[in-house]
């Protein structure tokens, strides 16, 4: 196994989990928040993509799906292009409804096929490159990497409790 195959992997797994949680869902189901101040699941997958398409573009140096391929407009939501969701508070959270399974599921494709793409082509040598000197230690390409597959991985298992909490209704 390459490390492209084992990264294509890691990515697979995410995007298949993320449009599983969402398939058969109405934006309605997907805007639903099993208590105040949680996540509802379309904000989940929105957030777990936007961050996926921000992270990996400014690795990559390409500029992120959401604002190329138009999919910012497509949602229509009241954010700035460059919002991934991080941070947000309870009241921004309940901003992301009106979006159905389609529109979510099409954005996070848009996304993998960038992702895979750039990963692909990656040698081991490359993990060592840093790719931000915010942090202490700075952040290498691997470390930057297994984060986001991490993080991604995270909020699916979110999505999926919440899925789980709404059928329980």
């Amino acid at each position: 196994m390459t490390l492209g195959d084992l990264l294509v992997d890691a990515f697979d797994r995410v995007r298949s989990g993320a449009a599983d949680v969402v398939d058969g869902l109405t934006p309605d189901q997907l805007a639903q928040r099993p208590a105040a101040g949680a996540n509802s699941i379309a904000w989940l997958v929105w957030h777990l993509t936007r961050i996926q398409d921000d992270h990996i573009a400014d690795v990559a140096g390409t500029e992120q799906v959401w604002t190329a391929q138009g999919w910012s407009e497509r949602f229509g939501l009241p954010f700035d292009d460059g919002d991934t969701g991080y941070g947000h508070s309870s009241d921004e959270v309940a901003q992301v409804r009106g979006v159905g399974a389609d529109e979510l599921v099409g954005y996070l494709d848009a996304v993998h096929q960038q992702t895979l793409g750039f990963v692909r082509g990656l040698r081991a040598e490359d993990l060592d490159r840093v790719v931000d000197e915010r942090w202490d230690p700075p952040v290498t390409l691997g470390v930057r990497l297994v984060s986001i597959v991490n993080d991604d991985n995270q909020h699916v298992g979110q999505a999926a409790f919440v899925r789980g909490l709404l059928a329980q209704r």
